[in-house]
């Protein structure tokens, strides 16, 4: 996969920070030149009308209650584009690690091991968001989904939400299912829908494994899961569900 090349989000609060701040200190500086500049012309004014000269022309003289008004009006705005600053720094994707960037789940053939090992039980990522389950299904029958770019040498990542109502999905040993505890959707252990109101299976990421071995899944697009009726592993529940039935 291409590397995502991003400004961190510190890095443009800062950036951010320094403009509004320069903007803010030329306003202010503009305005304290224009009030000695309207001075200056006053007085040239005076001296004038003293010599019986006429006065020249200058700008107008600012009032205090002007330049107040203008200070306030620069505040406020500072404030306003501080916050706003703020909100999209912190709204941002972070395309440099985390959930929204390309994530090394690790290497393909520890991952393989790590499901074998626990007896079926996917590897997780906290920081993706997501489950690397091994797949070797096929799709046959009726529906006949085939999502590409979602499987890789055997492994597939699985998006975490069930796609109800968003609630984080677990894995249940004992039926080798993910059980919703919110509202009992079932999927089987490749994510495909098998009961309760969930629309449709399971959403997955893009995978790419390396040259090296390593499994690298793109959180930054969410590839909508299987319809209902997907069956491509034709396994039934392994044991009794570690949530009753909605």
């Amino acid at each position: 996969m291409t590397p995502v090349l991003a400004i961190s989000s510190g890095t443009l609060i800062a950036i951010v920070v320094i403009v509004i701040i320069d903007l803010f200190a030329i306003l202010v500086g503009l305005s304290f030149l224009r009030q000695r500049r309207a001075q200056q012309a006053a007085q040239a004014a005076a001296t004038a009308t003293a010599l019986g000269e006429p006065a020249p022309k200058g700008p107008k003289p600012m009032s205090r209650r002007e330049f107040y008004r203008r200070a306030l009006v620069a505040s406020v705005l500072l404030y306003g584009a501080q916050f706003g600053a703020a909100t999209i720094a912190f709204l941002w994707p972070s395309l440099k690690g985390g959930f929204g960037s390309v994530i090394n789940a690790g290497k393909v053939d520890d991952i393989k091991q790590a499901i074998e090992a626990g007896q079926g039980q996917p590897v997780y990522s906290g920081i993706g968001r997501f489950y690397v389950v091994a797949y070797n299904g096929k799709p046959s029958g009726d529906i006949n989904y085939e999502a590409e770019g979602v499987e890789s040498q055997g492994v597939m990542p699985l998006y975490q939400r069930c796609v109800h109502l968003g609630c984080r999905v677990p894995f249940c040993q004992q039926s080798q299912w993910f059980e919703c505890p919110c509202h009992g959707s079932k999927y089987n252990s490749a994510g495909e829908y098998k009961l309760g109101p969930a629309p449709r299976g399971m959403d997955r990421f893009h995978i790419e494994i390396t040259s090296s071995g390593d499994v690298m899944v793109d959180t930054s697009e969410v590839v909508l899961g299987p319809p209902r009726g997907t069956d491509t592993l034709h396994r039934p529940v392994a044991g009794p569900f570690c949530v009753a039935p909605g």
